[in-house]
């Protein structure tokens, strides 16, 4: 078998493993939106707060309630240790005053 087979062989069953993941997406939202409903009235009767994204570190748990300089608790020019804090940025509502180190 040539190698242009192989590689339409294996670029098919890729676009074909794809379009079996819409067709799930597709006929499964029906069941997302009854669930959806249920899980608004548990939230609701819990009286839970934000989502929580990463479990890592306290400060990428609720955006919503972070510190500019809590990633950088043990020194000012610490590195991040938890990758999560990479991946997100600090709320836009948060002050965006620094202080003179001079």
């Amino acid at each position: 078998m040539r190698n242009s087979s192989l590689f339409f062989l294996y670029l098919s069953t890729g676009v074909f493993l794809l379009g079996l993941l819409l067709l799930h997406a597709a006929f499964s939202e029906k069941a997302r939106q009854e669930n959806l409903g249920e899980k608004a009235a548990m939230v609701k009767a819990l009286r839970l707060t934000d989502l929580c994204l990463f479990t890592e570190a306290r400060y990428t748990r609720h955006l919503s309630q972070a510190d500019l300089n809590t990633a950088f608790q043990d020194h000012p020019l610490s590195l991040e240790h938890f990758p999560s804090g990479s991946f997100t940025q600090p709320p836009k509502e948060l002050p965006n005053a620094h202080e003179s180190l001079d």
